[in-house]
């Protein structure tokens, strides 16, 4: 419970409102009043409804989809904390989009990443609150502290209660090169042992297994990876890993379920058991809902994050 000095409030845009609602729940505080509308041709209309001058004010808002109108609910928002006389603004998201775009893979490409991270700044925000950023240097995009939590604790406590610490049947596997980190960590809390799957991606959004590094025969495999978009590496990965590596069973993780087209189909065809995701990101509302897909909570974790942001103490043992 929040107990002292200058007020705290939360607010939210249209991206995850029942994750911002969870949020204030843990924190007992009301969800901020605002509205938020579209005008005829599509432009978003912000008006809060009730006083901010000098607060602590937290906007929840993942830019997930759809993207655009997302972001630009967040920076509008921002914007009329700021002209508001709010006393300090964080922007809360969940999913941070537009993080995959974090360099230049050729001639001519653009970083958004970085543009997003200039916009937001632009509009006033004075901290970033986030999950699993797809790529860590983004932090160093901003000029403004980031704090980018985790979601594998939060696996790591799942799993280690489903299936117990350093069991040997289990093995954490690495659906490709560039999580190996994010992995050996993951394993390291199960007390399990690594694989890693190699893999070539072609163009986007596809990807071509190439070899399976470890020993997974017979083994209980969990898959660890930041986000599944299209499913497709994830799904490929599952097929390899049963059909060479000899896997005796798949689970997957992930901390962002973006789930675009056409990932359900995948994940419902491939041999993946379950699929675990934090709730970044709400399930497609136009979809029916996948008996292999469930959720963790990060309300708990993004509401312990806002305490201690607002009481000025350390958020390090988040991290734990």
């Amino acid at each position: 419970m929040i107990s002292h000095g200058k007020e705290v409030k939360v607010f939210t845009g249209n991206a995850n409102p029942a994750l911002a609602e969870s949020v204030c729940s843990y924190l007992h505080k009301p969800m901020g009043k605002a509205e938020i509308k579209r005008f005829a041709d599509g432009e978003c209309s912000v008006s809060i409804m009730e006083p901010v001058r000098g607060s602590d004010v937290f906007i929840v808002q993942s830019t997930c989809k759809p993207v655009n109108d997302s972001l630009m609910e967040l920076l509008i928002m921002i914007d009329a904390m700021h002209r508001a006389s709010a006393g300090r603004i964080t922007a809360v998201m969940p999913y941070f989009g537009y993080a995959r775009q974090d360099r230049k893979a050729k001639s001519r490409d653009p970083i958004s990443a970085k543009l997003v991270a200039n916009i937001i700044e632009a509009a006033g925000a004075d901290r970033v609150l986030t999950m699993d950023l797809h790529a860590n240097q983004i932090q160093g995009f901003f000029d403004i502290p980031v704090d980018n939590l985790r979601g594998a604790p939060l696996f790591a406590n799942y799993y280690i209660e489903k299936f117990g610490k350093s069991n040997p049947d289990v093995i954490v596997v690495s659906p490709d090169i560039g999580s190996v980190a994010r992995a050996r960590q993951f394993s390291m809390k199960l007390g399990v042992n690594l694989a890693i799957v190699d893999k070539r991606r072609e163009v986007a959004n596809k990807s071509e297994v190439m070899n399976i590094i470890g020993n997974v025969e017979d083994k209980i495999v969990v898959m660890l990876d930041d986000m599944v978009d299209t499913a497709g590496s994830l799904c490929g990965a599952a097929k390899a890993l049963t059909e060479i590596g000899g896997a005796r069973e798949i689970y997957a993780c992930a901390s962002h379920g973006v789930l675009s087209a056409p990932a359900l189909e995948r994940i419902e065809a491939s041999p993946i058991k379950e699929l675990k995701l934090c709730d970044t990101i709400p399930y497609p509302s136009d979809q029916p809902h996948l008996e292999k897909i469930n959720y963790v909570s990060v309300a708990p974790l993004f509401a312990e994050a806002i305490e201690r942001i607002y009481e000025e103490v350390s958020i390090s043992p988040l991290f734990e």
